[in-house]
């Protein structure tokens, strides 16, 4: 018989084995990867299932914050670390795992629930729907129109090379600033700084990236960068490429810099920009933006809403007006009719009593555009979202889209 029961102390080893066995990677750990794994041991936040002793599933959450639109912090609760091991699986151990999460995720407040999904059809059964999307763009630096002969930032601005210790000091900062004005991003505590800079290594198989800072006439710190270059020279020319790991910047001028900064290292003739947002600057800053392909193009953030009031309250809207919302959750959490009522001085999400609906949704489909993105007049059209009144789909839309695209840069 399987087990489903949070992880001990003594049971962390056989968890991390079957973590890796889940996701395909060699079954054994080294000490640096084991003493790692340790920092994300949280009492009550792992789950495993467990058969004859033997892990076979795995299941980890922690405590997140994510932007709202307006730029409120909502406490999340982020899933991370699933797997099930190829002799266990559908058995239902994921969803044994997944309701005891959301249960004490619901029971501590949080909001909502986050995850970075990947297999796409899994996650939307359990009350998921993407709200975030990511583009990475490919730059022909030749054909890019940017001016080969740029030496640095004009008007006083200045890049500089820095390392990983520099990183981690000016990095949480800069983060804090970048993340309070874009939906969809989420917190980073210092394990991130840590193992993005190889102080904790997850892997062996680490490689030491460049970093570089952006500093704005006045010196403070407005952009970061950390990238690789790979490649080598082809018939007595350079084909190397830079490889985006992470980009922010606070500000255009910082952003902009640093993507020219990027384009113009010697040798270097594409550069591949890393997880960027769908309305992401970057191609619209080359003169040619032709230069700049779609590489990839794919769901990114996926969220649960847990508590819709808290949810639709915590957010900002563009205009004014109102619309009554059947929730549809078969977990029980979300579902409900309620009566959101909005504009630019605030917001109330309320119970409407026996007030008819305006729309009947299931609460993944809340959740696509509860950051601004995705539609619900699109639901609609697919059979996903029930138009209770005519024209309803549209409304909600206009109430909750902006003008702005929500992002998330991290995986977790």
């Amino acid at each position: 018989m399987t087990d489903v029961r949070a992880v001990t102390e003594d049971d962390f080893e056989d968890w991390q084995r079957a973590l890796r066995t889940g996701f395909l990677r060699e079954p054994v750990l080294t000490a640096e990867e084991r003493a790692a794994g340790r920092r994300q041991f949280v009492p009550g936040r792992l789950l495993g299932a467990f058969d004859g002793g033997r892990c076979v599933a795995t299941f980890r959450s922690f405590a997140q914050e994510v932007t709202a639109v307006g730029g409120a912090f909502v406490a999340a609760d982020a899933v991370s670390n699933v797997t099930v091991s190829p002799t266990h699986r559908r058995r239902g151990l994921l969803t044994q795992m997944m309701g005891r999460d959301l249960a004490a995720a619901r029971e501590r407040g949080d909001v909502v629930a986050t995850l970075i999904a990947a297999e796409y059809p899994i996650y939307g059964r359990y009350g998921f729907g993407p709200a975030t999307w990511t583009r990475e763009w490919t730059v022909e630096v030749t054909r890019s129109g940017l001016d080969p002969r740029w030496s640095g930032p004009a008007g006083g601005g200045r890049i500089d090379l820095v390392d990983g210790a520099d990183v981690r000091k000016l990095g949480p900062d800069l983060h804090e600033r970048v993340r309070r004005e874009r939906p969809g991003m989420v917190s980073r505590g210092e394990l991130w700084w840590e193992t993005e800079t190889g102080v904790v290594r997850f892997s062996s198989e680490w490689t030491e990236p460049f970093y570089a800072v952006y500093r704005a006439p006045s010196g403070e710190v407005e952009g970061l960068v950390s990238y690789e270059t790979g490649g080598d020279w082809q018939g007595k020319q350079p084909c190397v490429t830079a490889e985006v790991n992470w980009l922010l910047a606070a500000t255009p001028a910082a952003e902009d810099a640093l993507w020219r900064f990027l384009c113009s290292i010697d040798w270097v003739t594409k550069v591949r920009s890393g997880r960027r947002g769908p309305g992401d600057l970057l191609p619209f800053l080359l003169p040619d933006p032709r230069a700049a392909r779609i590489t990839e193009h794919a769901d990114w953030l996926w969220v649960r809403i847990l508590d819709v009031a808290g949810a639709l309250e915590a957010r900002t809207y563009e205009g004014s007006g109102s619309v009554v919302l059947e929730v549809v959750d078969e977990a029980g959490f979300a579902a409900g009719r309620y009566r959101l009522e909005v504009s630019p001085q605030g917001s109330s999400c309320t119970p409407a009593g026996g007030a008819a609906p305006d729309l009947t949704l299931p609460v993944n489909q809340l959740a696509e555009v509860w950051l601004g993105d995705g539609s619900l007049a699109r639901g609609a059209a697919l059979g996903r979202v029930q138009e209770e009144r005519e024209g309803a789909a549209r409304k909600a839309d206009a109430l909750l889209r902006t003008s702005g695209r929500p992002w998330c840069p991290d995986v977790f």
